[in-house]
């Protein structure tokens, strides 16, 4: 069985020298940012207040201690201490006695956790970030699935692994990636969200802390809340991941589990480069935490080669310590719900037992369905990989003649642009652009720290350049006719995928 350590409360303290560091790639306020070249409290203040709503800064974490922080910074005390006390007042941070302060979200930054589900109402959704099937592929794998399934029609038809031509199918592209696999180390599921909801609840007990990135991807988020387990964030940024901190999570939290998409992250596109992954298996052989990889974006390569599998750098020894889930949605269609585990052959058996009770065993049809799609995913993504390519491309020049203002980097992969407003508008500006016709998501439901991320939209680019012209056009009206306007569903987030 899977072994479990002891829960231990810990203290999540941000070191001085790592605030410091933050607030030096942080933007000045506009007013007074520094004085005799060193930061003035509103100044200090204002940086601190802006990393925390970027998700740079974690909430309920403490901040270094006012004396410390004071000589790193090269600043008297009194501005440390006036600028503590300005986040308190604005709700940015509380004060225990006797310990410290600590990182908060005034009210009106809490935004509702209740998801509504998009119907089609004739407007132009962009909470989903996958493509529509490849219909020939598609036409062709059914046709070949209804001639295989006489094969299977004599069997009861449940397996929980999954049917083995499949699994055999999955290991083998593993294989071919670079990352030797066998048939009994896949476990096939409904989609990546299985494989994650059951990896979660084998791994994990409520209590638990998951090391999570922050933004990251929503549904995988809250499976991880439903699972009663805890999140430590660590920050993704343009630049991507900052390893010194994942290693400093890592040790002080120590968590159980570290759920991370270091291939053209969802929602940024960052690519995590290969020595980055090496300090992040290291870290992790150090504190033994499990390593949950989501990989259904890895082959979403546009500018770059497709990675490797992250496992594939693991570290003689261990191999069994990582578990890489995956999925056809973001590369086929995610109509099929098809996905799988990547592990060690008794952690995919521990993991089909555990599945049983709720789910006997995916539709073998689909499966079949599925078989036909991985065999053609070559002559896919041949067709898929340049229409992305130039639908971001389109879609990066539309924003640029009507919303010059906005900001964001081109990434090298993936299905969104990570966008940054300029300003925490986005919430109001989902609602009004709804009101518009279009369905977008701000950056707060991505966030593993609620209310943060709301100067940030992501934008997919699955839809055709003309589409995209128009939902641009259609969200700068909204924010033109200002950001009071209330769509039918105001306030409330949506599922995304």
């Amino acid at each position: 069985m899977v072994n479990r350590p002891v829960v231990r409360s810990v203290d999540r303290t941000l070191g001085s020298r790592q605030l410091a560091g933050l607030l030096s790639t942080a933007p000045h306020p506009d007013s007074r940012p520094e004085v005799d070249g060193r930061p003035g409290y509103r100044a200090l203040a204002d940086g601190v207040r802006k990393l925390l709503l970027d998700g740079r800064i974690a909430l309920h974490i403490r901040l270094p201690a006012e004396r410390e922080l004071a000589s790193t910074l090269g600043v008297s005390r009194a501005t440390v201490t006036a600028a503590y006390d300005l986040l308190r007042e604005s709700g940015f941070a509380r004060s225990r006695r006797g310990a410290g302060t600590w990182t908060e979200l005034p009210e009106g930054h809490r935004p509702t956790n209740v998801a509504s589900f998009p119907v089609n109402d004739g407007v132009i959704d962009l909470a989903f970030a996958a493509p529509g099937a490849p219909e020939a592929e598609l036409a062709e794998a059914v046709a070949a699935a209804c001639t295989m399934l006489a094969r299977h029609a004599p069997t009861p038809g449940y397996n929980p692994y999954g049917i083995p031509e499949l699994r055999a199918a999955v290991a083998e592209r593993f294989t071919r990636r670079g990352l030797p696999t066998l048939p009994d180390q896949i476990l096939i599921t409904a989609g990546a969200q299985q494989a994650l909801s059951l990896t979660l609840g084998l791994l994990g007990r409520p209590g638990d802390r998951v090391l999570v990135e922050n933004p990251s991807y929503p549904n995988a988020l809250d499976a991880i809340r439903r699972a009663g387990l805890r999140t430590t964030p660590v920050p993704v940024t343009e630049i991507g991941w900052d390893s010194g901190l994942i290693d400093c999570a890592l040790r002080q939290a120590a968590p159980r589990i570290a759920y991370l998409i270091p291939d053209f992250h969802n929602p940024t596109g960052r690519l995590m480069p290969p020595e980055q992954r090496l300090a992040v298996l290291e870290s992790a052989r150090a504190t033994g935490t499990w390593l949950l990889i989501d990989e259904t974006m890895s082959e979403i390569a546009l500018d770059v080669p497709a990675p490797a599998p992250f496992a594939s750098l693991a570290p003689r020894g261990m191999a069994e310590q990582i578990v890489t889930v995956g999925s056809l949605s973001k590369t086929h269609w995610g109509g099929l719900r098809v996905g799988w585990v990547r592990a060690g052959s008794r952690l995919i058996t521990e993991l089909a037992t555990a599945r049983v009770p709720t789910d006997m065993g995916g539709p073998v049809l689909d499966q079949l369905v599925a078989l036909g799609l991985l065999a053609r995913t070559d002559d896919v993504l041949r067709e898929r990989l340049p229409r992305l390519r130039a639908q971001r491309d389109a879609l990066a020049e539309s924003l640029g003649r009507h919303l010059p203002d906005w900001r964001w980097q081109l990434p090298p992969g993936g299905l969104t642009l990570w966008i940054d407003l300029g300003r925490p508008i986005a919430s109001a500006l989902a609602r009004a652009a709804l009101a518009q016709g279009v369905r977008v998501e701000g950056g707060a439901r991505f966030g593993a720290d609620p209310g943060t991320h709301e100067q940030r939209l992501r934008f997919p680019y699955t839809l055709s350049p003309e589409v995209l012209d128009d939902a641009v056009r259609r969200v700068a009206t909204a924010l033109d006719s200002g950001l009071d306007a209330a769509g039918t569903d105001a306030g409330r987030p949506h599922w995304v995928a």
